[in-house]
């Protein structure tokens, strides 16, 4: 298993990964839009995404978003995707691509990484077994009722 991170010509082995991530949220598949949505991450630099390859398939990735601490002064990043295609879970690709992140971090001087999740997601004990612990300081959204 090989984990790069992913530039536009990653793009037609990614957006399937993406489009079943979205789907296992139960969204509807849109292959057009999730390829617009991630080109435009990649273009402006908006996101970071690292993508796991077995053999030269593409099993899985992450992505992050920059954020910034105004108290801490530093930057640190949202690792707001998480996903690993299903006859490869349980392989160590999602534990691989954390430590990628991790190992972004660490290069970046970052502040560290901030998971968004499902509550029920099975992940979660990858996170903790990872060294992620629940922080209450991330814990009130407020959802746009337009949207």
């Amino acid at each position: 298993m090989k984990t790069y991170q992913a530039k536009p010509e990653h793009l037609k082995v990614l957006v399937p990964l993406f489009n079943a991530y979205r789907i296992f949220y139960e969204q509807d598949s849109n292959l057009e839009a999730a390829k617009e949505f991630l080109s435009e991450r990649l273009k402006n630099k908006d996101s970071v995404i690292f993508i796991a390859f077995v053999n030269e398939q593409a099993v899985g990735f992450t992505q992050l978003y920059p954020l910034f601490s105004s108290v801490s002064m530093t930057t640190m990043y949202l690792l707001n995707d998480l996903y690993i295609a299903s006859p490869f879970r349980n392989m160590g690709i999602g534990e691989a691509l954390i430590n990628q992140a991790k190992q972004l971090c660490e290069t970046e001087n970052s502040k560290g990484l901030a998971i968004q999740t499902a509550f029920n997601n099975p992940a979660q004990k990858l996170y903790q077994r990872l060294g992620f612990t629940p922080d209450s300081d991330l814990h009130f959204f407020w959802k746009n009722s337009k949207i």
